[in-house]
């Protein structure tokens, strides 16, 4: 039992049981006659929370008032959420987080997570210190240069750290005392932003160079003083950044990018449940990628590590994968091709997208451009001429970023399209039958992998991890969802998945002598062992 007491209580999040305190506790905690009488369940207040929550008439309106239900009971706050997962996920996270992002400064009521700035080098140190526990698992860091399709939105970007660690707690049961939401604010070239007189960052252009390669330094290395077993997950930096921060750092502490590796994982997972519709083999596959940033090249390279493994040598394996950007199929006599398209840039005429699809003739078509409406009729249309059952992932984020809606790539195909989308979509009534999309979202795989490194305490993240992560999250597609379309498992299951996946994680921690702590002989009950329950105590 906690020894805080009285109101002081009633204002501590992730003590406060609020209407729930029991009559026992309402006289030794000194509530009798802070709460009105009426001892509540927790099913009671659930009950309450979303007649509430469905009276709110806008999404940004709901994501206020779950936050504010954050801020004053953390436990009733993640029942809700993973009670109501399918309806809470478009609200605490994509599309409505991005929302959010935007009007992070105008929206800000209380203070969750670090910011260390361009102006605290030398002292990160210090402000890791001042964090109220050491106990921390997982940070989730941002400098918010490229938040999901909407760009620069500097430490307004601090609602993506927030969002993705409701998720680990939500989905994959950290426990949100032990999770570290940070901002880098080194600046913002959106000149919009920094004349905004609510705004709550640097109001500078952007700090680079050796300048913020030594504050990353500097907080990388801080937070191995600070919180040493702490997984760092690197979330919407810039694609040159996001890249070299990885290769930076991967061999040295626990830690991902969630946009390279993250999403590598989810649309690998997705590729593998299609194939039980398509019957096209994985080693079969020719796969065309609408954009070339930091998402599409990530899925790319675990794509060639999931060929090689099944006995392609790596050069064949990205033959298979092509690239389109904004000047046009990616070909090896381009000039000035940035260094992490040149391992994709192969011998071929340069060709526009259009004629690239006709050309290439892929089996799948990713988009992870953040343009909306990048896949026309047309080109949906050729993918339907060159394949039986074309496969469409328009994974930007948010919703109006998408390459294509649900409806355009079933109707467009004329019902043959195995779709999948970044944000969520409806279901598509085409012709008497239902298509039900799933939803790519890194939200499937980085809960499971962050659950499985901080149980066993791993001292890295590994590419192994994220192939098995997307043979896990592929094996969880039941065969009732595949006949409906959607290649990914319902939100509702998606807890259990999560668990899978950590579990699958953690064996490969211990097969790698990379976990320091338990064993390999009873992985299950170190990974459950691990989950934070919302039960009050």
């Amino acid at each position: 039992m906690t020894e805080i007491g009285g109101s002081h209580l009633l204002h501590e999040p992730d003590s406060n049981k609020s209407t729930a305190f029991t009559e026992e506790e309402r006289d030794a905690l000194g509530l009798r006659g802070l709460l009105p009488p009426h001892v509540s369940t927790q099913d009671e207040q659930v009950a309450r929370i979303m007649g509430n929550y469905r009276r709110e008439t806008t999404d940004l309106g709901r994501y206020a008032y779950l936050s504010a239900l954050q801020d004053r009971n953390e436990r009733l706050f993640f029942r809700v959420i993973t009670d109501h997962i399918e309806e809470m996920m478009p609200i605490v996270y994509t599309p409505t987080v991005g929302e959010a992002s935007q009007e992070f400064s105008s929206l800000f009521r209380r203070a969750r997570g670090l910011y260390v700035t361009a102006e605290d080098r030398g002292r990160v140190a210090q402000i890791l210190g001042n964090w109220h526990t050491t106990d921390v698992e997982v940070i989730v860091v941002t400098d918010g240069e490229r938040i999901l399709g909407l760009g620069d939105l500097g430490a307004n970007g601090m609602g993506i750290p927030i969002g993705k660690l409701t998720l680990y707690t939500a989905v994959g049961g950290i426990s949100p005392s032990r999770c570290l939401p940070v901002m880098i604010d080194v600046g913002t070239n959106n000149e919009a932003l920094r004349e905004d007189p609510l705004y709550l960052g640097l109001r500078q252009a952007r700090v680079t160079g050796a300048a913020y390669d030594e504050l990353l330094d500097e907080f990388v290395e801080g937070v191995q003083e600070a919180f040493p077993d702490a997984l760092i997950q690197f979330e919407d930096f810039e694609t040159q950044n996001a890249y070299r921060l990885l290769h930076r750092y991967r061999d040295r502490v626990l830690t991902f990018n969630d946009d390279i590796q993250g999403t590598a994982a989810v649309a690998l997972g997705g590729l593998y449940a299609a194939i039980r519709i398509t019957d096209v083999p994985l080693t079969d596959m020719t796969v065309m990628f609408l954009g070339a940033g930091s998402a599409a090249t990530g899925i790319a390279d675990l794509l060639v590590s999931a060929l090689v493994a099944e006995g392609l040598d790596e050069a064949a394996a990205r033959r298979r994968c092509w690239f389109v950007d904004s000047q046009g199929l990616v070909v090896s006599g381009r000039d000035r091709l940035a260094e992490h398209k040149l391992r994709y840039a192969h011998d071929h005429e340069p060709l526009n997208f259009a004629e690239a699809v006709a050309k290439i003739r892929p089996t799948a078509l990713l988009g992870a451009t953040g343009h909306g409406g990048s896949f026309t009729r047309d080109i949906i249309g050729l993918m339907a001429e060159i394949n039986p059952r074309p496969i469409i992932f328009a994974l930007s984020n948010p919703t109006s970023k998408a390459e294509c809606t649900a409806e355009q790539a079933y109707g467009w195909s004329q019902g043959r399209a195995v779709f999948a989308s970044g944000s969520p979509f409806d279901s598509v009534e085409y012709e008497g039958r239902r298509h039900v999309p799933g939803q790519g979202n890194n939200v499937y795989v980085f809960p499971g992998i962050g659950l499985g490194a901080v149980a066993t305490r791993a001292t890295r993240i590994t590419e192994e991890m994220f192939l098995v992560a997307a043979r896990t999250l592929a094996d969880s597609v039941s065969t009732a969802s595949l006949e409906m379309g959607s290649i990914y498992p319902p939100l509702g299951e998606i807890r259990a998945v999560s668990i899978a996946i950590a579990e699958a994680v953690a064996g490969v921690a211990h097969s790698s002598g990379l976990a320091r702590a338990g064993g390999d002989d009873d992985i299950v009950r170190q990974v459950r062992d691990h989950v934070w329950s919302f039960a009050y105590d």
